[in-house]
């Protein structure tokens, strides 16, 4: 048998859901509609007209979703809650329904002994709220805070680590500035620079509220797919390059949310489109947080350069490869660099994998299994760059695999299979996939399989 290549002791395995993308139900118990259930809905705007509506069936089947983390040997949950479920306008009266489902599904989670990380905000904005301007105004900022608040006092009793956002330049950059992602606008530089303001700010307040409500102990992060500058070869120069690039690739978000400033460069470059702020705007958006959650898919290779930002991106070929999925790029080393960088420029003390996986073109075979062998490749080879990373004494405390199901891939609908338990949509039947019996055996050895 080859050497054990451990983590630390202690280490926390999970999975990672997010609530429009398993739980269905949109009509029930009160929730109120969310931009993905307008933006799905509208006809070509996903594949083939896919919608959430039913998903996996998580909020009648959860029971059942638990015991396959169990069966894992998971120990933690990284979920989300949606908004509308809470108040199904945004704001105003909180729906007791609604609040009543996660604290069933997480006291479901606790007595199979795997702990609760809850997100708060992982892409379904009240369409109310986005009808009076989404995250183009500071309004949705104020209620996303009291929202925060009211939820996280609510489920302090049973969650003790929350994240206010998940992706927050996911849903600004393609909801407001592609049209991709719900809400499906193309606003145009300037008002998308006050929307990528707005996220962060809202992201602050949250950190606020949640301090203000909960009890002393309780941790607050977010969950950010931080653009992962990594060294295209690793010497020093290129080193060098790639902790200048972390920030300046990462100006609009991570960066100002731990510097609490923007970047010259990221100012000058927008020139008349810069988002509008006031200095107490920046110091709320850096309010302290207590760990940094990264959602790590694929690295952003960058060059020792010679010119005004000391760095240069360099491009991939067409030939470069990627999984099933193709802006998946395949490129574990962002999963050693990534966590590194955050932590040498940063100091962050604590920091979790809130996400890690791919898609992959998933059979069943006439034996009733799924060979995803190109996912388990994929997961061993970044679990790997993650143990070099914790050897180098990284403080990343655990990893949430993206994802325990198959489930609804937002623009791609069900084209695009992520999880490592295989669901049959029109039966909602669940089984586990090879990938599933390889991550139970990293679990178990708690080291590389």
């Amino acid at each position: 048998m080859p050497s054990l290549h451990s983590f630390p002791e202690g280490f926390l395995w999970g999975s990672a859901t997010a609530s429009y993308q398993v739980e269905g139900a949109v009509n029930e118990d009160g929730r109120g509609p969310s931009i993905w259930d307008t933006f799905s809905h509208t006809p070509g705007k996903t594949h083939e007209g896919d919608t959430g509506d039913v998903a996996d069936d998580y909020y009648h089947r959860y029971k059942e979703d638990i015991g396959l983390m169990k069966d894992l040997g998971l120990k933690g949950c990284r979920f989300s809650i949606s908004w509308s479920r809470i108040f199904p306008t945004g704001t105003g009266t909180p729906n007791q329904k609604g609040l009543d489902f996660y604290k069933r599904m997480v006291d479901a989670l606790l007595e199979a002994g795997v702990a609760p990380y809850c997100t708060l905000y992982h892409w379904d904005l009240p369409q109310a709220l986005e009808d009076k301007g989404g995250w183009q105004s500071i309004d949705t900022c104020k209620a996303f805070a009291d929202y925060c608040a009211y939820t996280s006092k609510a489920l302090n009793d049973r969650i003790s680590n929350f994240m206010t956002m998940n992706e927050l330049d996911s849903f600004i950059e393609l909801g407001y500035g592609t049209g991709m992602f719900a809400p499906g606008l193309k606003v145009g530089q300037d008002k998308l620079a006050q929307a990528r303001h707005y996220s962060v700010l809202g992201h602050g307040m949250a950190v606020q509220a949640i301090r203000a409500a909960t009890k002393a102990g309780t941790k607050i992060g977010l969950a950010q797919d931080a653009t992962a500058t990594t060294p295209v070869i690793e010497d020093e120069a290129n080193i060098r390059a790639a902790h200048i690039a972390m920030r300046e690739e990462n100006a609009g978000y991570l960066t100002v949310i731990m510097d609490g400033k923007y970047t010259d460069a990221y100012l000058k470059k927008l020139g008349a489109e810069a988002p509008k702020f006031t200095p107490e705007e920046l110091k709320i958006i850096s309010s302290p947080i207590d760990f940094m959650g990264l959602n790590i898919y694929r690295p952003q290779f960058v060059r020792a350069a010679d010119n005004v930002l000391g760095y240069a991106v360099v491009k991939d070929p067409s030939s470069y490869p990627h999984m099933y999925s193709p802006w998946l790029d395949v490129g574990p080393e962002a999963m050693y660099w990534l966590p590194k960088l955050v932590f040498d420029i940063w100091g962050v003390k604590e920091m979790y994998i809130t996400e890690n996986g791919c898609s992959s073109d998933d059979k069943v075979a006439e034996d009733g299994h799924i060979y995803d062998s190109d996912r388990v490749m994929y997961l061993r080879n970044y679990l790997t760059q993650l143990q070099r990373a914790t050897t180098d004494g990284v403080p990343v405390k655990g990893y949430f695999l993206w994802s325990l199901l198959d489930n609804y891939e937002w623009a791609d609908g069900y084209s695009k299979r992520f999880g490592i338990t295989y669901v049959d949509f029109k039966t909602q039947k669940r089984t586990p996939k090879m990938s599933s019996y390889f991550y139970k055996e990293v679990i178990k050895r708690n080291a590389l399989a």
